[in-house]
């Protein structure tokens, strides 16, 4: 049987199949990115909350395994070489289940890295843009008398969604005829800002139909509909 006691987050959070990937989450953006991926992949995986209410991310065991403190973070049992491997960083969580399975990202070598460009455009730009933007346009920001930094937001999150409706002309994915982790790391974070973030009208996001296009395809698909639920809260 699989050992995993080594690491402290098992403590607070106990595998009950220590042979399958732990999966350390919450359903925001960045966490269901993770739980999407392995219901896409059909890795055999295990899940624990991650609860924020109670500061379980602030935790020394989680701290272990995630060491900024960020949802979500994984565990393979299974990792190269046969060994333990512990990740967090939902982009590289992707790309790494996407090497281990085989699946959702392109084969060929020039495909791979455009993939993975469009992986890191989501991280470094789409998710810090959409978050600052909800947290002036919904949270704590919106009863700043200064309305200069929502403006700012808003205005960068429409270069990013335009950068995107551009990218999906003529194309039904990100990468094009075939879905990938591209796609898995940015539509959670266009999902929320239209619907959690209620910034659809604020952004104008039907001026950018392929943006919405797409979306629906994403949400239609089985696995996202499952990995959007996942973990329970």
């Amino acid at each position: 049987m699989t050992d995993l006691s080594s690491f402290p987050i098992t403590k607070k959070w106990p595998a009950v199949y220590p042979e399958q990937i732990q999966l350390y989450s919450l359903p925001t953006p960045n966490g269901v990115k993770v739980s999407i991926m392995l219901e896409e992949t059909g890795l055999p995986y295990e899940v624990h909350l991650v609860s924020f209410d109670t500061q379980d991310q602030l935790t020394p065991e989680f701290i272990s395994l995630s060491s900024n403190n960020k949802i979500p973070a994984i565990l393979d049992p299974n990792g190269p070489g046969g060994q333990p491997l512990a990740l967090f960083e939902s982009g590289a969580i992707l790309i790494y289940l996407a090497e281990k399975s085989g699946q959702l990202l392109p084969q060929d070598a020039a495909g791979r890295y455009q993939a993975i460009q469009w992986v890191m455009f989501q991280m470094g730009g789409i998710g810090p843009m959409f978050g600052q933007l909800g947290f002036f346009h919904k949270f704590a920001g919106k009863d700043y008398e200064d309305k200069r930094p929502l403006a700012r937001y808003v205005a960068e999150v429409k270069r990013l969604l335009g950068v995107l409706d551009a990218r999906l002309v003529g194309r039904s994915w990100i990468m094009g005829d075939d879905y990938s982790i591209a796609d898995i790391a940015t539509f959670p974070w266009v999902r929320n800002l239209i619907g959690f973030y209620n910034a659809g009208e604020l952004v104008a996001i039907n001026d950018y139909p392929q943006v919405l296009r797409v979306l629906d395809s994403f949400v239609a698909r089985p696995a996202v509909a499952r990995g959007l639920e996942i973990p329970a809260r």
